[in-house]
């Protein structure tokens, strides 16, 4: 289920990030000339205008074309009486943030395409919107999750998971030194608390919550799921350094029953009907509304 789960982030983050880029064609109007410098490269002025057909050359009819089909999800929704609410926005970006590891990660991703949380907020409201249009036309049976739910049951279940605590220091002599620490009675977290060179965990006293195999350094991996509970590595060395694992919990490998999935298999099937409806679904109504498109020929 995570790897449908992130296909559809990532489709959503795409059309997100693409309806960001469109945001530059506003400062530059094709209606009217505008020779302002934009950059100088050896004296040579390049301007918003050349900047302009740049853009449209480039991407613009494909951007335009975008543009038409979000107008028309808007159009729509304003016949149905559709509301967008602040707790709508909410949910959606809370389905996005599940397609990344963490809320640091989605963080950098923002800002690797240069947006704001905010603007994707903006850009998530034509997401939910169109789900809004075409949920209604959907339906889901009991056979349909049955059938998904024997389909895929190896990737419904739980793994097995640890939970582990951490102190990382940079060198294997440190790490000795801090192991001999805990061996003479000295409290884990506060160390980790005092030494821990992880900024990600070192305030939680070197907790990294339950991870399952697949997540970490294999060095990591093999020493924290050997452990039992409430007992500490030796020296463990990975690329970010020497660690000291204490693992403090472990969860086996859980087969969901039907009942425990089937609100979320409703989800994936719903949303998986939805993307095989929308391009057929926005290609009708744009035949049966009045569209001029000034740059389709040029």
């Amino acid at each position: 289920m995570n790897s449908i789960k992130s296909r559809n982030i990532w489709m959503i983050l795409s059309i997100v990030l693409f309806f960001s880029f469109l945001s530059y064609m506003y400062a530059f109007p094709p209606t009217k000339a505008n020779n302002e410098a934009v950059a100088k490269v050896n004296g040579v002025e390049i301007s918003k205008d050349q900047l302009y057909q740049e853009i449209v050359g480039s991407s613009g009819k494909q951007a335009l074309d975008s543009m038409i089909d979000k107008e028309l999800i808007r159009q729509e929704a304003a016949k149905a009486s559709i509301q967008i609410t602040d707790a709508d926005i909410e949910q959606e970006l809370a389905t996005v943030k599940q397609g990344f590891p963490s809320e640091e990660e989605f963080t950098q991703a923002l800002g690797m395409y240069g947006m704001t949380l905010d603007g994707l907020k903006k850009e998530l409201t034509t997401q939910v919107t169109l789900r809004k249009l075409l949920e209604p036309q959907i339906q889901i049976t009991d056979e349909d999750i049955k059938k998904y739910y024997d389909e895929n049951l190896e990737m419904l279940k739980t793994p097995e998971q640890v939970q582990a605590s951490h102190i990382l220091v940079a060198t294997k002599e440190e790490a000795e030194a801090v192991l001999a620490e805990l061996q003479n009675g000295a409290d884990f977290a506060k160390l980790a608390q005092e030494k821990s060179i992880d900024p990600g965990s070192k305030e939680k006293g070197g907790d990294l919550g339950y991870f399952a195999k697949g997540e970490m350094e294999e060095p990591f991996e093999q020493a924290a799921f050997s452990l039992e509970a409430g007992k500490l590595s030796g020296v463990v060395t990975t690329s970010h350094g020497s660690h000291i694992i204490k693992v403090t919990g472990h969860k086996a490998e859980a087969t969901p029953a039907l009942e425990e999935k089937k609100a979320d298999i409703q989800k994936i099937l719903t949303n998986e009907k939805i993307s095989a409806m929308a391009t057929e679904w926005i290609t009708e109504k744009k035949n049966a509304a009045s569209v001029e498109n000034y740059i389709s020929n040029t």
